[in-house]
Formats: C-alpha cells, sequence, structure tokens
C-alpha cells in the first residue's frame, strides 16, 4: 500500500508525536533518532532533515507535549464569568500532581536533562515562565478585582508553582508518599497563605 505523502507540517508534527511516546518509554537520555525512525517506518535521515540533531528533536519534541497543557491552563483561567479565586483554584488543583494534568514525569526529565542541553534549557524555561506569567495574572486580576490581598502576584506565582513542582517530583519519582487530600490542602493553605483571604472563601470557590 502506497505511503500517504503528507506536508511539512504535518510530517513534523507525526514525528514530534512519536518523538514524545519513544521519551516517554525510553527516558530522554536513552532516546535515539533511530528509534523515532522505526516507530514512524521511516528513515533516519529522514527525521534528520526535519530535526538536523537529536537535542532539537527532543528539545522540540519537549515543547510539543507541553504546549496542550499550557493550552488548558490558559483555558480554565480564562473562564469570562468566574471568580479569580474560583479560576486560580481550579488551575492550581488541575495542576497539580494530583489532578489530571497530563506529562510530570516528562517534565521531571525534561529538567533533569536540560542541566546539559542548552536546547532544551531555553524551552523549559520559556515554558516555564508562561506557565508562572499566566498564574501571575489571575493573580493581579483578582486583586484589582479586590479578591485578594497581594502585594506581588509574580512573586506569588513564583512560590506557588514552586510548590506545585516540588510536590510533583515527589509524589512522580516515590510513587505517591503523600495522600492526596494532604497535598491539596497543602495547596489551599498556600493560596490562603500567598492571597490573603480567609479559608472560607477558598472553600466558597468550589
Amino acid at each position: 500500500m502506497a505511503r500517504v505523502r503528507l506536508s511539512v507540517e504535518e510530517r513534523r508534527a507525526e514525528i514530534l508525536r512519536v518523538a514524545v511516546e519513544q521519551i516517554e518509554a525510553r527516558g530522554i537520555g536513552n532516546v535515539r533518532i533511530a528509534d523515532v525512525a522505526s516507530a514512524l517506518g521511516v528513515s533516519g535521515s529522514l527525521v534528520l532533515y526535519h530535526f538536523s540533531t537529536k537535542e532539537l528533536l527532543v528539545a522540540e519534541a519537549f515543547a510539543h507535549a507541553a504546549a496542550g497543557d499550557l493550552a488548558q491552563l490558559r483555558e480554565i483561567l480564562n473562564q469570562p464569568r468566574a471568580s479569580a479565586v474560583r479560576r486560580l483554584r481550579s488551575a492550581v488543583r488541575w495542576y497539580a500532581p494530583t489532578g489530571h494534568a497530563k506529562g510530570w514525569r516528562l517534565w521531571i526529565e525534561g529538567w533533569a536533562a536540560a542541566l546539559r542541553e542548552p536546547a532544551l534549557r531555553k524551552v523549559t524555561h520559556d515554558l516555564d515562565q508562561q506557565w508562572k506569567a499566566a498564574i501571575a495574572e489571575v493573580v493581579a486580576e483578582g486583586v484589582v478585582a479586590g479578591e485578594f490581598a497581594c502585594e506581588h502576584p509574580a512573586e506569588a506565582a513564583f512560590r506557588l508553582t514552586a510548590l506545585l513542582d516540588g510536590l510533583a517530583v515527589q509524589s512522580t519519582s516515590y510513587q505517591g508518599p503523600i495522600e492526596r487530600a494532604t497535598m491539596l490542602q497543602w495547596v489551599d493553605d498556600a493560596l490562603v497563605r500567598e492571597l490573603g483571604i480567609a479559608p472560607a472563601d477558598l472553600e466558597s470557590a468550589d
């Protein structure tokens, strides 16, 4: 059967999708161009035509995988009729390792590999900045609306995401040593401290 001819954009998307699958299965350090090519049933030279090095392929695959979660985060935070506290709490609970965000294992792999790979370090840093900026924006909106008492929204966003990232490393690396209810309570406690709101106001956002 003749192979369907794909456009450049379609081929790149196909390669990135399979690269993500291979990274998740093998780890960033062990995945090879040959693994991606074999899974696609194409030559390694075709993969290299679109992504000149393994490092570039891994960096763009990571960005491709993270894009979906970033879009979902923005969708949660941009609900037009929801209060800032409701949007923020929904976002951090979705983003937390006990929520529905995907790819925590991939993020941890990416952070580790980024210590040695400049292309991946740039991608992970840029994505991390986008996450923090999205959280900071809704915190600032809540301050303007009188829902939050927070002098520095960007700093609050940094601390909140740092907490969530740390919990994710513990939960993913050590197979959930902390109960879900405990983890979510810690996240709620952090929101109360950072935003200057009463616990009862936070609970009413459910």
